[in-house]
């Protein structure tokens, strides 16, 4: 008769450990699961899922109920091993050190830690399924659930911690969404991962950082001679072009190619009959984040905006092919660009106009050159020498050397960059 009670007993005692287990790999499941993934499943109508929402949204009273029933298994596991050890070997302060000993070895592996993994790693399978079981447990425990968070409702507010606050209202930052797209290549395109990272980008961009300078610009002299003009216009590489007088600061409007033709063809071309079909500039701060450029454009009907500074002196060139390249990558093929494309030389070096854009440098050649300055490399140089260098001075910036072979005008024309070695450059990035 009392190997069938302690038998019995074994049994009673796997069956708390399994329902112990149960209970941690639920809650484990439940804190565990992917709420993006969980809200999706809702939307697709999953009953599951919608039982796991709704218990989300009341995570006090989730883990109340959950806790409780862990509890009471576990504390009542501890006493059937106190009850087995006496009857086992007797009653002795040591035979009840061993049984706190046993209980807490068995709870660990068979109630705590394996179901915890298993919950983890299998959440959003687990937590859809778990609810099915929870809510109906939550509405026959309520009572004394409501009870008990009667007291943890108080320690909660000394704390400043909101019962509700949980995973239902967590919102994602920008950075983690953009984690999340870098870590998703295996379920999208690189190229649409591509894209979205670069829509991430345009908040922390200004339309400075994508201009073209103010000497790449393509423009149209009104002062030069009709046959200059004509000729300048026959082979230009844009269909908008700004229109000045003497110097590019003293614009006069946008001419629009289109509306050219037809003085072309009916022999009616001079600079008066040109200067009446110009467009009145836009013109935008430097600072304009991308992002926002590109509602003005939208709300405006514009194409093209001439870029200055705080004292109203022009500083270059945006184009809404210039913020659409910004996010889908470029795409343009007939602008005259003397560096087409920027590559590394069989001896390790490139050579680069001083004009060039370093956030272009950077993204083609995998440099980290500093952006929160000067945003060509030509302002780049200056600023970090703090004089007009000659040909030939070598220098080092951001761990990348490179050495200046021509300069023009108090302008440097052409730098060679040599590549940095990629522990430099992981250092600096």
């Amino acid at each position: 008769m009392d190997d069938i009670r302690l038998a019995v007993q074994f049994v009673a005692l796997a069956v708390m450990l399994v329902i112990s287990g149960l209970f941690s790999i639920a809650e484990t499941s439940m804190m565990a699961v992917n709420r993006y993934r969980l809200k999706a499943l809702v939307r697709m109508g999953n009953r599951g899922a919608q039982y796991a929402a709704e218990l989300l949204a009341k995570t006090d009273k989730l883990l109340g109920v959950i806790l409780l029933g862990n509890n009471l298994v576990n504390a009542a596991a501890a006493s059937l091993v106190t009850v087995i050890g006496i009857e086992l070997f007797g009653d002795d302060k040591y035979v009840m050190m061993a049984a706190t000993l046993v209980i807490t070895f068995l709870i660990l592996v068979f109630s705590e830690v394996t179901p915890k993994v298993i919950g983890a790693a299998y959440a959003e399978r687990i937590a859809p399924l778990a609810s099915y079981v929870l809510k109906p447990l939550l509405r026959i425990l309520y009572p004394v659930v409501w009870f008990v968070n009667l007291f943890v409702a108080p320690l909660l507010y000394v704390f400043r911690v909101h019962s509700k606050s949980g995973a239902h209202s967590q919102r994602m930052t920008m950075e983690e969404l953009r984690l999340l797209v870098l870590e998703s290549g295996q379920f999208m395109p690189k190229k649409h991962q591509s894209i979205l990272v670069n829509l991430f980008d345009l908040e922390a961009i200004t339309i400075e950082d994508v201009m073209t300078p103010r000497a790449q610009i393509e423009a149209i002299d009104l002062e030069a001679s009709s046959e200059s003009i004509l000729a300048q216009l026959t082979t230009a590489y844009h269909t908008r072009l700004p229109a000045y007088r003497g110097e590019l600061g003293n614009l006069a409007g946008i001419l629009h190619l289109r509306k050219v033709m037809h003085l072309v063809r009916s022999e009616e071309f001079d600079r008066r009959t040109l200067a009446g079909l110009l467009a009145e500039p836009y013109f935008v701060p430097a600072g304009t984040p991308v992002f926002a450029q590109l509602q003005y454009f939208q709300e405006n009907h514009q194409r093209i905006a001439l870029v200055v500074d705080e004292y109203g002196e022009l500083q270059g060139l945006v184009t809404l092919e210039d913020i659409i390249e910004e996010i889908i990558g470029e795409f343009t093929t007939t602008a005259p660009v003397k560096w087409e494309s920027y590559f590394w030389d069989k001896d390790g070096s490139a050579l680069v106009e001083g004009s060039s854009v370093l956030r272009e440098l950077n993204r083609k050649l995998g440099l980290a050159l500093p952006l929160d300055g000067p945003k060509t490399l030509n302002g780049l140089i200056l600023e970090h020498l703090q004089d007009i260098p000659a040909a030939g001075v070598a220098l080092k910036i951001a761990d990348v050397p490179m050495e200046i072979v021509q300069t023009q005008d108090r302008v440097i024309k052409t730098v060679r960059l040599f590549r940095p070695h990629l522990s430099d450059l992981a250092q600096a990035a």
